[in-house]
């Protein structure tokens, strides 16, 4: 990703500080703020169970105009009733009167432990602090306060030049578990210059989303508060109804989006290892899709991947399972530009000790051939380490 300290966009501002709703007087509550009114477009959770927050976004964004975003860690207000649903109102309202702004404008996001009841009377002491921190380069600031397991900060931005204008898009996510593709998975916040109305702007989202967030895993679980916004407010002058605009912004899109999404698996608790698992020559792209979805989710992949072993066997058996009829006598499966397993038979000792060098390297990629027809597609995954479940035997203690 790019120099994150200069990651900035024309007529937004963030900040992030410490409520105290998590220990340690860490940052846990962030804000975005557009200048003027924003169009706006997301994807949530779809988990049967959705947060509070969840439930008053998807209910405020169907207006597809938007001012601020208010977000906290440390407490996911989910599965809290009534009371949840009137706290993520009592945040947005109590934050549209500081910046005296329509309440139905602001949108609101949680992440943290399920189950129990936000402190709503800590974000309120704090909310003049919060929008006196706004800055157009707090982002950082932003992306430390949505922070769970998280060890390190998301970001990433572009400034496009077409001609003698420039359209920006900065972002930033959050998440290191509970991470599969259902949607855009965890908490991400686009913002962008761009002019849009919100379905030409949720179709460019969509499209960016099913090339990142969702061909990402870590543990093949998925979040009762995921959601994903991208705010548009327009001041570029650049709009997405002409074709060409459209081209460059959804190429920057994807790659910005793509960017954060192998930065979340990276991260990924208890993570060493970021792995593409790339299938190629498959029959059909849902054939393709299958493949590589089983064999990123499979646990046996996943542990031999932080042994560093070249278990080919496990990945073959997980492309076996995975739904889709094929033929293993035409089959190859490679690490990186080393086959291993080819039509049928085992490529031997040497190929097996070029393998282990690879699988010592922190990313490299498993490339399944099915030599079967023209489709490919990708999943990007990680080991399954003694850390991650240490990380989650003790979540909330």
């Amino acid at each position: 990703m790019n120099n994150q300290s200069k990651i900035t966009c024309p007529g937004f501002k963030f900040s992030g500080i410490s409520a105290g709703i998590k220990k340690k007087n860490l940052k846990d509550l962030g804000l975005i703020y557009s200048e003027k009114t924003a169009t706006i477009s997301g994807l949530f959770t779809r988990n049967v169970v959705q947060a509070a927050p969840v439930i008053l976004d998807k209910q405020r964004i169907q207006s597809g105009k938007a001012r601020a975003v208010i977000v906290n860690s440390g407490n996911a207000n989910c599965c809290t009733g009534d009371r949840g649903m009137a706290d993520a109102h009592t945040m947005t309202q109590s934050l549209a009167n500081v910046l005296q702004i329509d309440k139905n404008y602001v949108y609101a996001a949680s992440t943290g432990v399920i189950g129990q009841y936000l402190n709503i009377t800590a974000i309120e002491n704090v909310l003049s602090d919060l929008v006196d921190q706004l800055s157009e380069n707090n982002l950082h600031d932003l992306a430390e306060a949505i922070m769970t397991t998280d060890t390190v900060p998301k970001m990433a931005g572009k400034t496009v030049q077409i001609g003698d204008k420039v359209f920006n898009i900065c972002a930033t996510a959050k998440g290191a578990g509970m991470i599969r593709p259902d949607m855009a998975t965890l908490l991400n916040f686009v913002c962008t210059d761009i002019q849009a109305d919100q379905q030409v702007l949720h179709e460019c989202f969509q499209t960016a989303v099913d090339q990142s967030m969702n061909i990402i895993t870590v543990d093949g679980d998925t979040s009762t508060n995921d959601t994903a916004l991208i705010l548009a407010n327009g001041i570029s002058g650049l709009s997405l109804e002409e074709p060409e605009i459209r081209g460059y912004f959804q190429k920057a899109l994807n790659t910005i989006m793509l960017d954060l999404a192998k930065a979340l698996v990276k991260d990924g608790e208890g993570v060493n290892k970021l792995v593409e698992i790339r299938v190629v020559g498959a029959y059909s792209l849902e054939d393709a899709k299958k493949i590589s979805d089983t064999v990123a989710h499979s646990n046996l992949v996943k542990t031999a991947i932080f042994g560093e072993d070249a278990n080919w066997g496990r990945i073959l058996a997980a492309c076996g399972r995975a739904g889709v009829d094929f033929d293993p006598l035409k089959l190859s499966i490679h690490f990186n530009d080393t086959t291993i397993f080819n039509n049928g038979s085992y490529c031997g000792e040497q190929a097996e000790e070029n393998v282990s060098r690879i699988l010592k390297s922190d990313e490299y990629a498993i490339i399944i051939d099915m030599k079967n027809g023209k489709y490919s597609h990708s999943m990007y995954t990680c080991d399954f380490s003694y850390d991650y479940v240490r990380i989650n035997a003790d979540y909330r203690t």
